[in-house]
């Protein structure tokens, strides 16, 4: 133990003058102890580059193999010469009589193989992740690309669980021979084969020219192509890749030039399409992707890729007679693309708008009206009865918006169409469906459930105000002297994988209602069948006069597919006009009875019904109805045994009708909630069945016959 007692004495004193001398420390002393260790790490990498050098890493062989096929799960085998170096600073991998075999789903064969592939690999790209190869030579490559049928898993992914889309290296320059490459995807139905080689250019700013030509088949369908890829001259400052290519198949032809970054990157190309064919709805199919058929069409735009997204940008073309433009992207995700597009449309020929709904354009074009009608068992049929391409809605989503400003079609005043579509996951919604017609608006909100089967629709469709000279002007409606409106719902489901499946199993109400104003035509009173008026107007020389409308509804309960007469009143100054029946969306059969009573007394009125029959591509008008004859047959045996007189009788109009309360006829309400103006229940509108006695109540013989008319199905 130290003595307590002990001087101190200070700690810094002087040595001894004899003292042996010590090495000076500097304070640097731990920075040269890391220069001492970075010099032996560069000296061990360049011994090493040294080692790799000289024997160009031919002993490494074995331990690639091990490496490789450790980390892919795979068998790899290098049979022949192998060379990993750097050279002198990028890496330098040479392989000859190499394999890499397909993992056990795939099946028997090699994911790769090549009698000799020789690279210059930028050892930055391999550092930061962004892979570059600055040359590749590949002779007799054999590369095959699969999708497993679930489409999770492919032979370029190196993993069990989760297949990524194929991501290529950027490769600046390549020379390849006798190379063929093979891709299959069972869920998409595609199969193709590519053959690929290069030879010298004769350009003197192109080092070489790689040309493949190979075909498969997509959906069944088989496809062919070729095309060029030009390698720029690396002494060439500037030198881009310029591609051209060219596909055939299902009735299309597609033509692609313009230039890419790499052999390989087409990220950021510069290219532009010329697709045109006889039915663009061909193209998409082969895709997965479900449009309405078209006529013949030609299609230009600017193409590139970005990501996983296919742009199409600067879109023009025409499709049968209406043209279009804009863009569109297809993203390749899973399970389902992504469709975006946004187009617009100057003037849309109605034919080519017939395959939105399932007409057939072609048919319409050569036959016009008449080549909507198709004959089914004899009887002819309106309703487009074309399948909704259920399967193919389930290959991709979609969020379209399209415009349309004009639509060329006589008789029809429609313009300035909106459609907002967006499909995700089969549940396909078209909202807004909106354009406007005769100064009235349409707007519809619609969705198409093909989750569920038979497909399950849900429509509902409002009109607007809109003025009935200018709707009905096609129809022999004056405008000068109209100035009623018009207005409209729907409000439908029904099931079924077409328009007509659909509307035979729907369900719901339909209501026009006919607010207060004018109505004028020269056969107004005839479509009354009120004679007597028709008479006095004809002697005094004045063939037309408004028809004053108070309020009108013109309703339809729908049940199963058939509509019924839920009701409709229609009241004038002069008359009540009613009408009972319906038809059926089931067989397209119409059944109808009108009838129009004076408020006030007429002669030669014909108040018995008027029948509307037929269908709906060939309805008729049944003028003399059972109780018309009947009421001739009383006048005429009158006129006999009494005198001519006495036959005006049996047409006489009392003029008792019933003016409607015009407060449930403007809300659509149903026929059991319809009053006169004394606010008491109407007895004359029906029940909302499709009878047609004033009762409501059909009678054996009538049930008997509409149940075989509106029930059948051809």
């Amino acid at each position: 133990m130290a003595d307590r007692e002990a001087p101190i004495v200070a700690a810094d004193s002087a040595p001894p003058a004899d003292a042996p001398a010590r090495p000076l420390r500097a304070l640097g002393t731990p920075l040269a102890s890391v220069i001492a260790v970075v010099a032996t790490i560069l000296g061990l990498l360049v011994l090493a580059w040294t080692i790799l050098f000289v024997t160009k890493g031919r002993f490494l062989r074995h331990t690639f193999e091990r490496i490789v096929a450790g980390q892919t799960h795979r068998e790899v085998k290098v049979e022949g010469d192998f060379q990993l170096y750097f050279n002198p600073l990028n890496v330098k991998f040479v392989a000859e009589k190499i394999h890499i075999a397909n993992p056990e789903w795939a099946g028997k064969g090699n994911f790769f193989e090549a009698r000799r592939i020789d690279s210059r690999i930028s050892t930055w790209s391999l550092i930061t992740g962004k892979r570059r190869v600055n040359w590749l030579s590949l002779e007799n490559g054999q590369v095959d690309l699969q999708w497993d049928k679930a489409g999770k898993r492919n032979t370029w992914t190196f993993s069990e669980e989760k297949g990524e889309p194929l991501d290529l290296p950027v490769i600046r320059r390549a020379l390849l021979q006798g190379t063929m490459i093979r891709y299959v995807d069972p869920r998409m139905q595609i199969e193709a084969g590519i053959r690929i080689h290069t030879v010298e250019a004769k350009d003197t700013q192109f080092a070489s020219t790689i040309r493949f030509d190979g075909g498969g088949t997509a959906r069944g369908t088989r496809f062919t192509l070729n095309g060029a890829l030009l390698t720029p001259n690396a002494t060439v400052t500037g030198g881009k890749n310029q591609l051209r290519l060219h596909a055939e198949g299902v009735r299309t032809q597609v033509d692609v030039s313009g230039t890419l970054p790499g052999a390989t990157e087409i990220e950021g190309a510069d290219l532009h399409m010329d697709m045109r064919g006889q039915n663009l709805a061909d193209i998409f199919l082969l895709a997965g992707i479900a449009v309405p058929d078209t006529r013949t069409y030609r299609i230009r735009s600017a193409l590139t890729k970005a990501g996983d997204e296919w742009r199409f940008t600067g879109l023009k073309g025409r499709f049968g007679d209406s043209d279009i433009a804009g863009k569109m992207a297809v993203k390749m995700t899973r399970p389902r693309l992504l469709v975006t597009a946004q187009l617009a449309t100057d003037t849309l020929d109605i034919v080519d708008a017939g395959p939105f709904i399932g007409y057939n354009p072609n048919t319409l074009a050569a036959k016009g009206a008449a080549g909507a009608v198709t004959q089914v068992a004899g009887t002819p049929r309106l309703l487009p009865d074309a399948k909704l391409r259920v399967d193919a809605l389930r290959n991709f989503d979609a969020k379209v918006h399209w415009t349309v400003r004009n639509v060329r079609a006589p008789s029809l005043p429609v313009s300035n169409i909106e459609l907002g579509l967006d499909l995700d996951n089969m549940l396909l919604k078209l909202s807004p469906l909106n354009f406007s017609m005769a100064r009235g608006t349409v707007s519809s909100d619609i969705t198409i459930n093909a989750r569920k089967q038979p497909v399950f629709t849900d429509y509902d469709i409002r009109l607007s105000p809109t003025p009935m000279g200018t709707l009905l002007a096609g129809w022999g409606v004056e405008q000068s002297g109209t100035s009623g409106t018009i207005k409209a719902r729907v409000q439908m489901t029904g099931s079924g994988d077409s328009v007509r499946e659909s509307l035979a199993h729907s369900n719901g109400r339909i209501a026009i209602i006919l607010p207060r104003g004018t109505f004028w035509t020269r056969n107004v009173q005839l479509a009354e069948l009120d004679l007597g008026t028709f008479v006095q107007k004809m002697f005094e020389k004045k063939l037309k006069e408004p028809v004053q409308i108070n309020c009108g509804l013109i309703g339809f309960t729908v049940r199963n597919g058939v509509a019924a007469a839920d009701p409709i009143l229609i009241d004038t100054q002069k008359n009540v006009m009613l009408g009972r029946g319906g038809f059926s969306f089931r067989n397209e059969s119409i059944d109808l009875a009108f009838r129009a009573d004076a408020k006030k007394f007429s002669l030669f009125s014909a108040q018995s019904p008027v029948g509307v029959n037929g269908y709906f591509a060939r309805p008729g008008i049944d003028v003399i109805s059972p109780e018309l004859v009947a009421r001739a047959g009383v006048g005429l045996g009158l006129g006999v045994f009494a005198s001519p007189f006495a036959a005006i009788i049996a047409f006489v109009d009392v003029g008792d009708a019933k003016a409607a309360a015009c407060g449930p006829v403007l809300e659509g309400a149903r026929a059991a909630a319809q009053r006169d103006t004394k606010g008491r229940p109407r007895d004359d509108v029906g029940k909302g069945t499709t009878a047609k006695s004033e009762s409501g109540k059909r009678s054996k013989d009538e049930r008997h016959d509409q149940r075989k008319a509106f029930r059948k199905k051809d």
